[in-house]
C-alpha cells in the first residue's frame, strides 16, 4: 500500500469542475457513491484524493515557498510566464482577471481549495458506507478529511483574509441565499478552523509511519493548530485598523477586528504547550544526524575538526532525511507534468538548484587553465537556475551568533573585500577543515559566520556535497564514471565548479552565484534524474515549533517571560546550530547593542531573524513579513546578486552586488484579489481592498 498523498485516482464523482464550480453542492449519482465507498481500498482512493489539494510546495513552477525574497530564478522573467509564478506575484504582476497561484478559483495554479473542501465534505458524508472497515479506521479517515477540510480554508485565510465558510454539502434543492453565501468575519473564519480542529484532533491517530506516513495525525495536527493560533494572534489579523479601516461588508461591519487583542496570543502559548507535549509523548523533537554514510567523504574533515563537522552534518541532512523526528508533518506528493519525459523529478525544487553532475577535464573543452584555476582535475558547473538572493548572503549570523551589522568583530566596510583561506598546513585551517576549501580565494563576508550559512549556500570557496559522474574525454561521445558521495570545491564563477558555462547549456547557471544546497540530498546528481533522492517536504516541522512558542511569550509578556523560557526554546535551536545561547550573544564584548534581546521590540527582531535563518527557503519568511506587516516595505526592495560573467574573483564580487530584479509589493499584495469572474457571478461578493 502506498503513502497516501502519492495516490491520485481519477474517479468520475471526484473529478475537478471548472474553476467556477466551487459551491458544495450534493452530487446527484448516488449510485456511484455507493460503489466509491463500498470498500475501504476504494475509499482509499477517495482519500487520497482530498490530500491532492495541499499545495505543491516541491514544484518550483508554483510552490507558494517562492514569495518572498528568499529566492531567484533567471529563466522566463516575460510578464506572461508560467514558471516561478511566485515570483512573478513579488514583481508585482498579480491581478484580478486572472490571480496568480488563485487558490479561491484554481486559477494559475492546479488546485481551488474550495474544490478540496467540497471533496472532503463528500467523504465525511460517505466514508460510513465502506463495509469492511473497522470503526477506528472510520473514525480516523472522518477526522482526517475534517481537519484538512479546516486546514484548507485556513490557507484559503492567509491568503484572501475574510472567506466564504463551507461546512457542508449544499443540497440541489438550496435556494440562492444559501447557495452564495457572503465572506465571514476574520474572527468567524479563524473560530471556524480552529473549532473543526479541535473537533477533529481526538479522533486522529497519535502518529502516522510506515505507509501511512503524509497522513495528518494528533502530532502534526496539534502543531498546525498552533500556527493557526499564531496567525490569529498576528498584528496582520488581530487588530489591523491601519490596513483595513475602510473594509466593511454589506451589513457596514469591519471584516477585520479593529482593535488589538493581546490575550490571543496566550492561546498560542497554551496550543504550544499541547503540541510540544503530544511532541515528547511520540518521540519528536529537534534532528541530529546520527549515521556514519555521509562523513565518507569528509572522514579527513571529521578528524580534524570534529565538532563543527558533526554540526555542519545535522544541519545539512536536517530537511533530506525522511521522515526525521523533526518532522511533524510531510508533503511528498509527486506530480507528473502531462507530456514532459522528465515526469516527476522535473520540476522539483531540490532538482533546479542542483550543480550540474557532468564533470569533464578541461583539456578536452578547449578551455585554458587561466578559465580553470590551478585544479587541472575534473570541474562541473550549475546545472538549473534556482538559486538564493545576495539578502540571504546577509541575513545569517555571524559565527558570535548576531546579526552582521550588531556584531563589533566584523567589520561592513570590509565585506567585498577578497580574503584568502588558509593553507592545509596551517594550524588556523582547523577550524574552516570541510567548512572553506584551503588556500582558496574568497570573499571576507563568506568568512567567520554560523555554520547554517555553509550548510544552506553554495558559495565560491566552498564545498558542494553530492553524487556526480566524471567524463574524462568528449562528454557527447564517452561513457560516463559514477562517482558516489564526492564533496565539490564550488567557486561559481564563469566555467568553474557551480558557475556559468557557456560551451553547453547557456542558460543553466545561478544568475546570483549563490546556491541553495539545503533541499540537494547527498546521494542526488542533476546528470540522473533517476539519481533526484526523493524525502518529504517540511509542512511543518519541531523547530517551528519552538520559535512560535517563542514569539507568543515574548509578545504576551511585552518582554521575556518571567522564567526565561522564552530564550530556552531560542537557545535550543542554537545549540543545534552551533552557535551561543541569545544571553551570550547579547551581552558578550562583541555586542554593538548589548541587552537588546531584554527589549519587548528588540526580542522580537531576534526571534523573527532566528526564524527567517532556520526556516529559510521554506515559506516561512513571506508569511512572518504578512503577519508583522512588513511585507510592503521588505519585498519591495530589489533582488541583488554577483556578476555571473565574472572570471575571478574580484571581478564577480569586488564591485559589491547587482541589482538583477526590481520588484514592487504593495499592502493590496498582502491578500489576494478574488477572480473577476467570481465577482461577476455573485455580484455582492466583496473584493479585497486595492482590486477592483
Amino acid at each position: 500500500m502506498k503513502k497516501i498523498i502519492i495516490i491520485i485516482s481519477i474517479l468520475a464523482v471526484f473529478a475537478t469542475p471548472s474553476c467556477k464550480e466551487y459551491l458544495n453542492v450534493v452530487p446527484d449519482d448516488v449510485e456511484t457513491l455507493e460503489t466509491l465507498f463500498a470498500s475501504k481500498e476504494s475509499a482509499w482512493d477517495a482519500l487520497a484524493k482530498i490530500y491532492s489539494y495541499l499545495p505543491i510546495y516541491l514544484d518550483s513552477d508554483i510552490s507558494p515557498w517562492l514569495l518572498g525574497d528568499e529566492y531567484f530564478g533567471k529563466k522566463l522573467f516575460e510578464t506572461n510566464s508560467t514558471k516561478y509564478l511566485g515570483m512573478r506575484i513579488m514583481r508585482g504582476f498579480q491581478n484580478e482577471n486572472s490571480p496568480i497561484l488563485g487558490y479561491w478559483s484554481g486559477t494559475y495554479c492546479y488546485n481551488s481549495m474550495y474544490e478540496g473542501i467540497r471533496q472532503c465534505n463528500i467523504f465525511m458524508d460517505n466514508i460510513h458506507r465502506a463495509a469492511n472497515m473497522l470503526e477506528n479506521e472510520k473514525e480516523d479517515w472522518y477526522a482526517q478529511a475534517k481537519f484538512l477540510r479546516a486546514y484548507y480554508h485556513f490557507l484559503l485565510i492567509q491568503r484572501y483574509g475574510p472567506v466564504v465558510i463551507r461546512d457542508g454539502i449544499i443540497s440541489l434543492e438550496a435556494t440562492k441565499e444559501e447557495l452564495y453565501v457572503q465572506r465571514s468575519k476574520i474572527e468567524d473564519c479563524f473560530n471556524f478552523v480552529i473549532q473543526t480542529m479541535d473537533e477533529a484532533i481526538p479522533y486522529l491517530q497519535g502518529q502516522k509511519v510506515l505507509q501511512d506516513a503524509g497522513q495528518i495525525d494528533q502530532v502534526g495536527a496539534r502543531a498546525i493548530k498552533a500556527r493557526v493560533l499564531l496567525f490569529r494572534a498576528s498584528p496582520f489579523f488581530n487588530g489591523n485598523s491601519d490596513y483595513y479601516a475602510s473594509f466593511k461588508d454589506h451589513d457596514g461591519k469591519h471584516f477585520f477586528p479593529q482593535t488589538y487583542n493581546k490575550e490571543k496570543w496566550k492561546d498560542v502559548i497554551i496550543a504550544c504547550d499541547k503540541a510540544l507535549e503530544t511532541c515528547e509523548e511520540w518521540g519528536k523533537g529537534l534532528y541530529k544526524y546520527i549515521g556514519e554514510e555521509y562523513y565518507k567523504y569528509d572522514r579527513d574533515a571529521l578528524d580534524r575538526n570534529p565538532e563543527r563537522m558533526k554540526t555542519l552534518h545535522n544541519l545539512r541532512t536536517l530537511i533530506t532525511t525522511p521522515w526525521s523526528k523533526e518532522l511533524l508533518w510531510g508533503y511528498t506528493r509527486i506530480r507528473i507534468n502531462n507530456g514532459d519525459s522528465w515526469g516527476e523529478g522535473r520540476n522539483m525544487i531540490h532538482s533546479r538548484s542542483q550543480i550540474r553532475a557532468w564533470e569533464v577535464m578541461p583539456a578536452q573543452c578547449g578551455y585554458t587553465q587561466s578559465y580553470w584555476g590551478d585544479n587541472d582535475d575534473c570541474e562541473n558547473h550549475a546545472n538549473q537556475q534556482l538559486c538564493a538572493t545576495y539578502a540571504m548572503l546577509e541575513r545569517y549570523y555571524t559565527e558570535k551568533g548576531l546579526p552582521l551589522n550588531a556584531d563589533y568583530s566584523y567589520n561592513p566596510d570590509n565585506r567585498y573585500t577578497t580574503t584568502v583561506t588558509p593553507l592545509t598546513t596551517e594550524v588556523e585551517y582547523d577550524k574552516w577543515a570541510g567548512i572553506m576549501q584551503p588556500d582558496m580565494e574568497t570573499m571576507y563576508l563568506y568568512m567567520n559566520r554560523e555554520l547554517r550559512f555553509y550548510a544552506n549556500l553554495g558559495i565560491t570557496g566552498g564545498y558542494w556535497r553530492g553524487h556526480y559522474t566524471i567524463i574524462p574525454f568528449n562528454p557527447y561521445l564517452s561513457t560516463a564514471k559514477d562517482v558516489p558521495l564526492n564533496r565539490g570545491t564550488t567557486r561559481t564563477r564563469v566555467y568553474q565548479f557551480g558557475g556559468k558555462e557557456t560551451w553547453r547549456k547557456k542558460e543553466d547557471y545561478f544568475e546570483t552565484c549563490i546556491g541553495i544546497q539545503k533541499f540537494v540530498h547527498p546521494e542526488s546528481y542533476s546528470g540522473n534524474w533517476t539519481r533526484l533522492q526523493r524525502y518529504p517536504y517540511p509542512i511543518i516541522r519541531y523547530a517551528d515549533l519552538l520559535l512560535m512558542k517563542a514569539e507568543a511569550l515574548n509578545e504576551y509578556y511585552e518582554g521575556p517571560d518571567p522564567e526565561g523560557e522564552v530564550f530556552n526554546l531560542l537557545n535550543q535551536v542554537r545549540e543545534r546550530a552551533g552557535i551561543p545561547t541569545v544571553q551570550e550573544s547579547w551581552t558578550s564584548e562583541f555586542c554593538r547593542t548589548p541587552g537588546r534581546h531584554l527589549e519587548y521590540e528588540g526580542l522580537r527582531e531576534i526571534i523573527l531573524q532566528e526564524r527567517g535563518i532556520e526556516l529559510a527557503f521554506e515559506g516561512s519568511r513571506f508569511e512572518d513579513m504578512i503577519r508583522h506587516k512588513r511585507a510592503a516595505d521588505e519585498f519591495s526592495r530589489p533582488v541583488m546578486g554577483w556578476d555571473p560573467d565574472g572570471t575571478d574573483i574580484e571581478g564577480q564580487m569586488g564591485a559589491g552586488p547587482k541589482v538583477k530584479q526590481y520588484r514592487k509589493f504593495s499592502i493590496a499584495n498582502c491578500l489576494w484579489p478574488i477572480d473577476i469572474g467570481e465577482l461577476n457571478i455573485q455580484g455582492t461578493l466583496k473584493q479585497n481592498p486595492g482590486w477592483r
